[in-house]
């Protein structure tokens, strides 16, 4: 009993020492009122979010089509640029002696296949030949024809001239054979060198790293002396203060977009300002990586200046209505719901939203008082 009693006597002391703080709390939570707000008539725009970076237009990484050592470079960052203007210049040994052998092959087959040549002197010289000889046995196998006619002659002698001139004939034939194959041969060859020729020259080109347009040259990415191969960008090549927006838009939202729709544009760079901006391209592809598409913008109301890459935010605007009855969203719950009294909800009709209000279409008047959810 007297362990009890002394226990009853610490509770309650600890009670006496601890009610003032309690009581404080209770009366404070009491006293606290809910938040609670009235709906407002004001304009409310829809819009789908995007973000993306700005790019200059035809805005490309610059490539080279064969691998090699870079050797030179002719430009700096900032350097304007002219279409077909040589940027970088490869390593490129090889592919000199290649050409320069093609060159000379092509020389050697003009030389042989050009009149008068020394390869086709000796042709046309076989040719004459046969053919004076031909002339001569079919004077001679004609004249004895005639005499072996008028019973002149042996047979022997007669054959005899005959094959000669069969032989000089087919002989004849077979050099003028020989010699138009021969100029056949040689236009062919000389064909083929001039291709050969063409192929080499081009692909020295290849070492010569040319600029696709006419702008500015944004960034370099190689130093020389390292490896180039195709797949390595070297430099970032665009028009001279020329920009678009490349956005990505969520599969979820790209149904809803539509070229010509207006765009309000912030960015990093320009900390509370926005700028106009209206979708010119959408592409119909869908990224399976992260489930997005891409849209192209142009600035209707720019910044004072830009660079390619920078990062922004837009708002691509679906519709806009005036004069409506609008409530934050945060004062509705379960999608259609609000609290009119501190324990009473009352649904309603939702229209347009954005990421701060919502737009009442039945439900509420602009004097109905709401209360926060808790």
């Amino acid at each position: 009993m007297l362990a009890l009693h002394y226990e009853n006597k610490y509770a309650y002391t600890l009670m006496l020492k601890v009610s003032p703080v309690l009581l404080l709390f209770i009366f404070t939570a009491c006293t606290k009122e809910r938040p609670s707000t009235k709906p407002t008539i004001e304009n409310i725009t829809e819009s789908v979010y995007a973000s993306g970076t700005v790019k200059a237009i035809d805005q490309y990484n610059v490539y080279a089509t064969v691998s090699g050592i870079l050797q030179r470079t002719n430009i700096a960052q900032g350097d304007t640029v002219t279409q077909g203007q040589t940027l970088f210049q490869l390593e490129n040994v090889t592919s000199g002696l290649n050409t320069e052998n093609s060159r000379l092959a092509l020389e050697l087959t003009k030389e042989n296949s050009s009149k008068g040549s020394d390869r086709l002197q000796e042709i046309e010289t076989s040719v004459n030949l046969a053919r004076d000889k031909y002339l001569l046995d079919s004077s001679i196998y004609f004249r004895q024809k005639k005499l072996w006619e008028q019973n002149v002659g042996s047979q022997i002698d007669f054959e005899q001239k005959q094959l000669s001139f069969n032989a000089s004939k087919n002989n004849y034939q077979a050099a003028r054979n020989k010699l138009a194959q021969a100029k056949l041969q040689l236009q062919n060859d000389l064909k083929r060198a001039e291709v050969n020729y063409d192929i080499n020259q081009k692909f020295q080109k290849d070492f010569s790293i040319r600029s696709a347009i006419n702008g500015r040259v944004y960034d370099i990415l190689k130093d020389v002396g390292e490896l180039i191969t195709p797949q390595t960008p070297i430099a970032i090549i665009g028009k001279t203060d020329t920009f678009q927006l490349v956005l990505e838009v969520d599969e979820n939202d790209i149904v809803r977009i539509k070229k010509g729709q207006a765009i309000v544009v912030t960015m990093d760079s320009y900390k509370g300002e926005a700028f106009d901006a209206v979708v010119d391209v959408i592409y119909p592809i869908m990224s399976e990586r992260s489930r997005t598409f891409t849209i192209e913008a142009h600035f209707t109301k720019p910044p004072p200046q830009l660079f390619p890459n920078l990062t922004v935010e837009a708002n691509i605007v679906i519709q806009t209505k005036n004069n409506v009855i609008t409530i934050p969203k945060d004062y509705l719950f379960e999608n259609n719901f609000v609290f009119i009294s501190k324990d009473e909800k009352r649904e309603v009709k939702t229209g347009l939203r954005d990421y701060k209000k919502v737009e009442i279409l039945q439900g509420l008047d602009k004097e109905q008082v709401i209360y926060l959810p808790q």
